[in-house]
């Protein structure tokens, strides 16, 4: 009788610890209520086709160590039904299997089903046959458009609620989106954009997922859906009910690249005082767009122009390395707000000024309840205010946070994180190579013939748009034409210059004359479209004009973006004749063809594309996407150092001017076998294979440089003002990979050092002992703190705020 009744409580515990809770979620005007209490919840954007299912699990997780308790993600209606009713989510587009990863490490999800969803992605996500529907207008009040996108949408919703993934059934999604920034242009619309609207939200609201909906930036958004604000900053948003919570679903962490532009980025202090001051005025959800970016695999890249990586300057980087500082000094906000949480959901902020562009946000309840934000929004300089009878330093454009109103547990502009200076170690492509740790590979050419060499081609009088012609199958059409000057044009002569000019709804062109290329022309992020004067011989008797148009990525935004042409659509003239005149050849018979043959088919890696031009590339079959090296950014607009201070813009922080836009790209380790690997390049410009090389990204050097003003670490903060006053600030050091160790010490200063992680000086003061203390603080050791103070290092230089900087390596 005992055995038997240890056997059934193992049976209990056993069936108890797989089991689901259904929760059920709603919403007031304060926050997201989760089984009756309200949340405060940051999230982040990770995009499960953007990178490999073997890296989900690692990329989670260390969004969960970031503080994150939401997951954010599009649904893309293009890679999942790329033919109309033939569906595909497996590999990358296994939806279902991101979602129970995240379920699995304790996070929430918010399924962003759009299905439009713009993200910089092909088409917006909409799969171009839709384009070819009788009589569709998309996004609209269409009959032919709402039935696609509802049956779609409840195809998602069906699969969903069938692995029981909803809160409601005991999963993790606790939100999903209808449409995606609508508003921003559904004037252009007219009346029936809100019948649309009117229309998508009940339509969304039937589909009884038990969670709530979200439109974002939709003023009009009708109830019950909850309207939300994207941008670099929400503070000043409020939703279009007093019973609707102030969320912000895209706080931009950086900017998307563009092929021909510089790389953007967004300093953390910038986005640490645009999230704090959101809960500073009320807000209580907020996610980042992008928390982890990836990669545009592929042709998936939208735009046009939108470059194959997508790694946003987001906390986690392309490869899936944490970007320090960045990573570090937002998990330390979450935290700081996660200790206010319970004042921030009990009440609204009582919100004063403390002098010109100083103020104070205080939530305070009767029961004891009481955290403060006090925030600087001047751009020059810094302020010390009073509040509550005691007295605050504050940065310019940056917040103190003060979990008991009292201690400040952190400011946004003082960063407590190190930094890491990623590398890539480069090595080239082992030919045949014997090692089964080693790349092999060996190259041979096929060139493709210039102009028409399949029985695909066809005729038809006068130029034709490229998208309606060729599907988005191909990024190519070739256009070819011939003309004999003997004959057809007897003021041509043998030998003449002329002009052949071409004009190009875009994205780019190359002319060739009877078989050798004669020029080329690109359009840009901001003006795809192309126009071309190229001199050119003729020769006696019959001339081929080949011209070769390419997209890169088709429009993904803007008001009837899905009517935006490609190709080369005219006029296409002869000028400079004999005689004066010019030759119209636009209404001329074309021949046209529309595809190429396809191949079959621990650190992280990246190919390096130098001596390449432009094309796309394939590993083992799987294209890693397109790449266009010789495309290179213009020289001016770039700084060494970029102020935070300030409202930022796309513009306004750029680095790698005057150089390719992107020379690295990643091949996902999961892709590559030990020895054996093909590499196939499609090569429209000519380049020399043989420099190309795989670059393994590693962590260089880790800095930190940490103030006598800056507050403790987080993780050590104490209600306690008397601790607070006394302990001094730490730096702290650690090696990215716990098999490491810190090895060496580049810099140590302990006064008024200069520079940043790299470049790191000493000023005018330095500690003689700083850099023996910190070697025996560090050296040999996984992870390090030093004490920021005069009694670790001394007084150098009395009367004056000293500061403590190191630079180490770890291996």
């Amino acid at each position: 009788m005992g055995s038997r009744t240890k056997i059934l409580v193992l049976v209990f515990w056993l069936v108890t610890a797989t089991t689901s809770f259904a929760a059920t979620v709603t919403y007031d005007h304060r926050a997201i209520v989760i089984d009756g209490k309200r949340r405060v919840l940051i999230s982040g954007s990770i995009h499960y086709p953007r990178s490999t299912p073997d890296m989900w699990p690692d990329l989670i997780q260390k969004s969960k160590d970031g503080g994150l308790d939401v997951i954010e993600t599009y649904v893309f209606w293009n890679l999942h039904e790329p033919v109309r009713n033939q569906y595909n989510f497996e590999g990358r587009n296994d939806l279902v299997k991101f979602i129970k990863l995240v379920a699995e490490a304790g996070l929430y999800v918010h399924l962003r089903i759009g299905p439009y969803a713009c993200a910089e992605w092909n088409y917006g996500g909409f799969p171009l046959w839709l384009h070819f529907i009788p009589g569709i207008q998309l996004r609209t009040d269409n009959e032919p458009f709402k039935a696609e996108m509802q049956r779609f949408t409840a195809k998602i919703v069906a699969m969903m609620k069938q692995e029981n993934l909803y809160a409601s059934q005991g999963g993790p999604i606790i939100l999903s989106q209808i449409e995606n920034e609508y508003g921003n242009i559904d004037s252009s619309y007219g009346a029936a954009a809100k019948r649309y609207i009117k229309w998508a939200a009940g339509m969304a609201v039937s589909l009884d997922t038990g969670v709530p909906w979200v439109m974002c930036q939709q003023s009009d958004a009708p109830d019950p859906i909850i309207n939300t604000c994207n941008g670099f900053y929400c503070d000043q948003f409020t939703p279009n009910s007093n019973k609707k919570p102030k969320m912000w679903t895209e706080n931009w962490t950086g900017w998307f690249l563009s092929f021909g532009g510089a790389v953007p980025y967004r300093p953390v202090e910038d986005i640490a005082f645009a999230v704090a001051r959101f809960f500073q005025r009320g807000g209580t959800f907020q996610n980042y767009y992008m928390y982890h970016g990836g990669t545009n695999f592929g042709r998936t890249s939208g735009g046009p122009f939108i470059a194959t990586s997508y790694d946003y300057d987001a906390p986690i980087d392309e490869y899936g390395h944490v970007r320090q500082p960045k990573w570090g000094h937002l998990r330390d906000v979450h935290k700081a707000i996660k200790l206010c949480e319970e004042a921030l959901i009990a009440t609204d902020p009582t919100i004063s000024s403390l002098g010109p562009n100083l103020e104070s946000a205080v939530y305070k309840t009767g029961s004891g309840l009481c955290a403060a934000f006090l925030a600087n929004v001047g751009t020059q300089s810094d302020a010390t205010v009073n509040f509550d009878g005691s007295s605050y330093h504050l940065p310019a454009w940056s917040v103190s946070i003060l979990p008991d109103c009292k201690n400040v547990v952190l400011n946004t502009a003082k960063i407590n994180s190190m930094t890491v200076i990623p590398s890539f170690m480069h090595e080239p492509l082992n030919i045949n190579a014997d090692s089964t740790e080693a790349i092999g590979t060996s190259w041979s050419w096929v060139y493709e013939p210039v102009g028409i060499s399949k029985a695909d081609a066809f005729k038809k009088l006068g130029l034709l748009e490229q998208i309606n012609t060729t599907a988005d199958k191909s990024d190519y059409l070739w256009y070819s034409f011939s003309t004999d000057i003997e004959g057809d044009e007897p003021f041509l002569e043998d030998g003449s210059q002329t002009v052949l000019h071409v004009e190009s709804l875009g994205h780019a062109l190359h002319a060739f004359i009877n078989g050798k290329l004669a020029g080329s022309g690109t359009g840009n992020s901001g003006n795809a479209k192309v126009k071309v004067d190229i001199p050119v011989t003729v020769g006696p008797g019959k001339n081929t004009i080949d011209l070769l148009s390419l997209t890169v990525g088709l429009q993904n935004y803007g008001a009837f973006f899905d009517l935006v042409g490609a190709g080369i659509t005219g006029p296409v003239k002869l000028n400079g004749l004999k005689n004066g005149s010019s030759i119209d050849l636009s209404s001329q018979q074309w021949m046209y063809q529309t595809n190429f043959d396809a191949p079959a088919g621990n650190d992280p890696i990246a190919l390096d594309f130098t001596g390449m031009g432009k094309g796309e590339a394939w590993v083992n079959g799987q294209s890693i996407g397109r790449y266009w090296p010789a495309y290179v950014s213009r020289s001016g607009g770039c700084t060494d150092s970029c102020n935070y201070r300030g409202s930022y813009n796309s513009n306004k922080c750029l680095k790698n001017c005057g150089k390719p836009s992107q020379q690295l790209y990643h091949v996902p380790r999961s892709w590559l076998q030990p020895s054996g690997n093909i590499l196939v390049l499609f090569e429209e410009l000519g380049g020399d294979p043989t420099q190309l090389a795989f670059a393994t990204r590693q962590m260089g050097s880790l800095c930190s440089h940490v103030s006598e003003s800056h507050p403790l670490p987080v993780d050590m903060w104490s209600s306690d003002s008397k601790t607070g006053r006394t302990s001094s600030p730490i730096l702290s050091l650690v090696c990215p990979s716990p098999n490491q160790v810190i090895s060496s010490i580049k810099f140590a200063s302990f006064g008024t050092p200069r520079g940043t992680c790299g470049s790191f000086s000493h000023g005018r003061c330095s500690s003689v002992r700083a850099l023996s203390i910190v070697q025996k603080a560090c050296t040999g050791s996984t992870r390090c703190s030093i004490g920021v103070s005069t009694s670790t290092f001394g007084d150098p230089c009395k009367g004056v705020m000293k500061s403590l900087a190191v630079e180490v390596s770890c291996t």
